[in-house]
């Protein structure tokens, strides 16, 4: 996943602007007690978000894959006064601790946290949406995206996460979450409606603008 030598990684954090306390605290315990604690944003890609969700400045957000909760507390950095995240994940073990730090960052009374299956919850979700992030089970990528799109503002963005899949997108020889994350890649690259760039930040995150 790191694609930077470890010297410039620190030198491209160093000159990024800090973790809060409370993402510090949950970077901590995210990864002394969460399993694969790789999953949490962390700090250079929770900036990015940060930044994106301020630069948008969305009245709904919608993410796809809460984990302990650290990207969503970034994304929530923008949202317009009286704005809302939905964010949906299906492992309900972490829901105390994702919660917690929901409380802490302040941001509870602009969250809608859902638990279950995404591809059951987003189409009971109205939007629009001005802003969707997809980090979530690779192989539905494309059946994610597919439901969104539609919920999503003309001038609205759709960020994904993961899609350089630590390099083996140019494997020859691929997995089954490989293939679905090289499928998806095609797919919005060739979808009419949106513009994309494709950014190596981390693990590669996909930017797409929808434009019609």
């Amino acid at each position: 996943m790191e694609f930077l030598p470890e010297a410039l990684e620190q030198y491209v954090e160093q000159h990024t602007t800090g973790e809060t306390d409370v993402l510090q605290q949950l970077n901590r315990e995210t990864n002394a007690k969460v399993m694969m604690p790789r999953m949490i944003s962390g700090h250079l890609q929770g900036r990015f978000l940060a930044m994106m969700s301020k630069m948008i400045k969305p009245k709904a957000i919608l993410e796809i894959g809460t984990y302990t909760g650290y990207s969503g507390i970034c994304l929530a950095e923008g949202l317009q006064e009286g704005g809302t995240i939905h964010t949906i994940d299906i492992n309900e073990e972490l829901e105390d601790l994702v919660r917690s730090y929901f409380d802490k960052a302040g941001i509870s009374h602009k969250v809608q946290y859902h638990i279950g299956n995404a591809l059951e919850i987003i189409p009971t979700l109205e939007g629009p949406f001005d802003l969707v992030f997809i980090d979530a089970d690779k192989v539905h990528y494309a059946n994610y995206f597919d439901q969104v799109i539609d919920k999503v503002t003309i001038g609205g963005y759709i960020l994904t996460d993961n899609v350089l899949w630590s390099g083996k997108v140019l494997d020859t020889k691929q997995d089954k979450d490989t293939a679905a994350i090289v499928a998806f890649n095609k797919k919005v690259m060739d979808n009419p409606r949106v513009e994309t760039v494709m950014v190596p930040i981390r693990d590669g995150i996909l930017i797409a603008r929808k434009t019609v």
